[in-house]
């Protein structure tokens, strides 16, 4: 027996706007919103796995103990450093001796650019 990822959730303030990022960043189309039962409203990004935003009241303090790695699917890194950053997200490393830079999305969640393939 085994299981699979199904969804990754994150927390953050505003759904709707971090949702909208990672909407452009990642290049999916579809989005469904829901409410559970005590009517908080969540955004999901469709396809596999599902990227789930659920709005929570506290703030972030420490580094993410889970991150998102993304390759550019065409054009170099830096070509997508800049996109990324053009839609909103912020640049906190980019050491030579890593082929990787990172950046935090508009809620402060750190993700790693990798070089194309």
């Amino acid at each position: 027996m085994s299981s699979r990822i199904v969804a990754v959730a994150v927390d953050c303030h505003d759904a709707e706007a971090l949702a909208a990022f990672w909407r452009e960043a990642l290049g999916h189309r579809e989005t469904k919103r829901w409410q559970d039962a005590k009517g908080v409203e969540y955004v999901q990004l469709q396809g596999e796995p599902i990227v789930l935003f659920q709005p929570v009241g506290e703030d972030k303090v420490v580094k993410n103990r889970l991150h998102l790695d993304l390759r550019p699917d065409e054009g170099s890194q830096a070509d997508e450093v800049r996109r990324l950053v053009d839609l909103g997200a912020e640049v906190v490393s980019d050491e030579p001796d890593f082929p990787w830079v990172v950046l935090t999305d508009p809620e402060g969640n750190e993700f790693c650019v990798l070089p194309p393939r």
